[in-house]
């Protein structure tokens, strides 16, 4: 039997490259559901393509569109809003689901998955940066697995396979550096969207690209690999890597070192979510240690790069501190897109709305919920106050 996969974030980076893994091994695997925020054109020829179930569009404004799209495939079932993600999950025929949504919006729908039994395909790190010890609580109670998506914590995740309960003495966990490694404070005070949208390595979403220029998208892998691997912060280190060859690795208490390496292509941990403990055949380019030439690793400037430094703060604050980080970033990386904010404001007001923000040592889901509409509100009284300045 096929193995019934649902996506949360089908049209995004993640989600299209995950369609391509399926599709080159449709005889393991099929899609179940598709889901997508706005992107209704191209939901609907996903829809298409891959036969599905049913489809959900997040923005209930969209449904009629799709619902037009889609009136050649009444075989096929459109469902539109928040609720409808989290019912989708817990449909009985699927055994996977790919989180792929960005940010918050990717928690609830998780919790029903997680609560439902099925496998996580785990791709929206906000979900264990907002309410890390709720879902790995969640996931013990409800036997549920949880397998790493993004290319740093599957490469932690490989190294780790056969080493049974050998202590991690340390997670090296890699980073490009962004767009941004070699510039100087003065440079990146006036460094535009345009400027922060061109990474070095990878391919990805806007909102993933501008975290990632600013650090703050490895402050919260950072975060992630805390739950994800029972390890302090402290025992994470973040190394500056500009080649993306080496994607993460594991010291262990007797100096031994194990890392994954590959070409960046987000495909291969895609797969091996989808196949594990089984590694299947991949197209596409292989790694020619001989054409690299050189690695390089350099400690991060955490001066440069604050955002870096306010996520390893708020994972030692611990309680609600990440989740009022994540939401004071995805209002300023909307800014910063929007042009509505400087880079390094950026930064700013996320530090201020840490301070303002009420901490709560041990909250509920509720209270991430509160968290996250405080610290959200915050900020965007923070920006609007600094537009205002600035006139």
């Amino acid at each position: 039997m096929k193995r019934q996969i649902a996506i949360l974030g089908s049209t995004g980076s993640i989600g299209t490259q995950a369609l391509e893994v399926i599709e080159e091994h449709s005889d393991l695997y099929e899609v179940y559901c598709l889901t997508a925020n706005n992107k209704v054109e191209l939901l609907a020829e996903q829809a298409h393509k891959f036969k599905p179930a049913a489809i959900v569009i997040a923005n209930e404004a969209r449904y009629d569109e799709l619902k037009q799209l889609m009136s050649d495939m009444t075989d096929v079932k459109v469902y539109a809003g928040a609720r409808a993600l989290d019912e989708i999950v817990e449909a009985g025929p699927i055994d996977m689901v790919l989180t792929a949504m960005v940010g918050f919006a990717g928690l609830s729908p998780t919790i029903h998955a997680i609560k439902a039994h099925k496998t996580i395909c785990l791709a929206n790190k906000e979900t264990l940066v907002v309410a890390g010890e709720l879902i790995c609580q969640l996931a013990m109670e409800n036997h549920c697995s949880i397998l790493p998506v993004d290319s740093e914590h599957s490469a932690i995740f490989q190294s780790l396979v056969g080493e049974d309960e050998n202590p991690i003495d340390k997670i090296l966990l890699t980073a490009s550096g962004g767009p941004f490694r070699l510039k100087s404070m003065e440079e990146i005070a006036h460094v535009t969207k345009a400027d922060a949208l061109r990474h070095p390595t990878w391919d990805m979403g806007a909102k993933i690209t501008i975290d990632s220029a600013s650090m703050m998208n490895k402050g919260f892998e950072v975060i992630e690999a805390k739950w994800l691997f029972g390890v302090d912060a402290k025992q994470i280190q973040v190394l500056v890597h500009p080649q993306s060859i080496v994607h993460s690795a594991v010291q262990f208490m007797d100096g031994s070192v194990k890392a994954q390496l590959g070409v960046p292509d987000m495909r291969l941990p895609i797969q091996y979510a989808f196949s594990f403990p089984k590694r299947l055949p991949l197209s596409g380019d292989r790694l020619d240690l001989f054409a690299a030439q050189h690695l390089d690793f350099f400690e991060p400037d955490l001066k440069k790069f604050r955002c870096l430094a306010m996520a390893y703060e708020a994972l030692n604050q611990g309680g609600n501190m990440p989740c009022i980080v994540n939401a004071a970033n995805e209002i300023v990386n909307r800014a910063f897109l929007e042009d509505r904010c400087g880079f390094l404001q950026m930064g700013d007001i996320i530090e201020a709305t840490m301070q303002r923000a009420t901490f709560i040592q041990k909250p509920t889901y509720e209270d991430y919920l509160q968290s996250d509409a405080e610290a959200r509100r915050i900020a965007t009284e923070l920006l609007k106050g600094r537009v205002n300045s600035e006139k």
